[in-house]
């Protein structure tokens, strides 16, 4: 779930996540090109004694360094509406859940089942077993089924929260009085762990989001016996 000293995002367990993922080391790559560029003519500058005046005056320079960057720019934007775009894309979700956050703590409510709906705080740590995520792991977690689209409308009791799954790629603020909706595809089996990541007072860091990923026989069966 997490990566060594944190250097790197999560592994991505929906397909939002992957392009975003992609999205980041293809605009990684063109901030470092764009930085060893710079810095090798700033080097260049200082170091050598005799400098091209080309490099210093010139209209044919400035017209590269100003056409360049726009071009740059333009392989950057791209991709970032396109993933925007899917981010934003209403599909015909199966599920839709409720998140309802209070201070500190969320509330969830399965829309299209009746009488589903718990509270989720995070466990204290003296409650832990071993193998459990401290500040992470909650009483009750959010059930849902893998490779079946999702929604999650998110909204808040008192103050603005924010809902967000790092691994999944989904992040919907919760203000009070409306209702934000968020996609969800989760394409594998497992725990996924997120925070308010919005800080909406003293025990912010305390009201943590657990999803836990079942086969559709199991989340079925887990309805079932609610």
């Amino acid at each position: 779930m997490f990566n060594w000293m944190g250097l790197s995002f999560q592994d991505a367990s929906s397909p939002t996540m992957e392009q975003l993922i992609m999205f980041h080391d293809h605009t990684m790559m063109i901030v470092l090109i764009i930085t060893i560029g710079v810095g090798y003519m700033m080097s260049s500058l200082l170091l050598v004694k005799y400098v091209n005046r080309n490099l210093l005056e010139g209209q044919i320079i400035e017209l590269v360094w100003t056409i360049l960057p726009a071009v740059m720019l333009i392989f950057i934007a791209l991709p970032s509406l396109q993933i925007l775009y899917l981010m934003e894309e209403n599909n015909n979700c199966m599920i839709s859940i409720k998140a309802v956050g209070h201070q500190w703590y969320w509330s969830y409510e399965y829309s299209d089942f009746n009488k589903i709906d718990f509270d989720s705080y995070m466990k204290p740590t003296l409650d832990l077993t071993d193998g459990e995520f401290r500040l992470l792991e909650v009483d009750n977690c959010l059930v849902l089924p893998f490779n079946i689209q999702s929604r999650i409308l998110a909204t808040s009791f008192d103050v603005i929260h924010s809902w967000t799954i790092p691994s999944l790629g989904v992040k919907v603020d919760a203000n009070p009085g409306r209702i934000n909706q968020g996609n969800i595809f989760i394409n594998r089996p497992g725990l996924f762990y997120g925070q308010c990541s919005e800080i909406c007072g003293s025990n912010h860091s305390f009201m943590p989001i657990c999803i836990e990923s079942l086969n559709l026989n199991s989340f079925l069966n887990w309805l079932i016996n609610y």
